[in-house]
């Protein structure tokens, strides 16, 4: 099956999303929590090190797939490939 320009753009777009993502992925995980431990102030009472690998870090990670599933909805939409619902 030949790719038509429009199955192009289509994987190109989601391509930028999957890797805007990814790298969101990665700063969360790695960087914030690598320079996170030298931050010695408090916040909600703990040290903030221990809120970003105890709770920021997972409250980005759903957030991120909320975001994926709602942008690639979308996408599917303006290209007509989304999925049919069946009765």
């Amino acid at each position: 099956m030949q790719l038509t320009q429009r199955h192009h753009e289509y994987w190109s777009k989601t391509l930028g999303i999957t890797g805007m993502l990814l790298l969101v992925w990665f700063v969360v995980t790695f960087v914030v929590a690598y320079f996170a431990r030298d931050l010695t102030f408090n916040f909600f009472g703990w040290p903030f090190s221990f809120w970003v690998a105890a709770q920021g870090a997972l409250i980005v990670y759903v957030l991120i797939i909320w975001y994926y599933a709602w942008r690639m909805n979308r996408l599917d939409q303006e290209y007509g490939v989304e999925e049919l619902e069946e009765d």
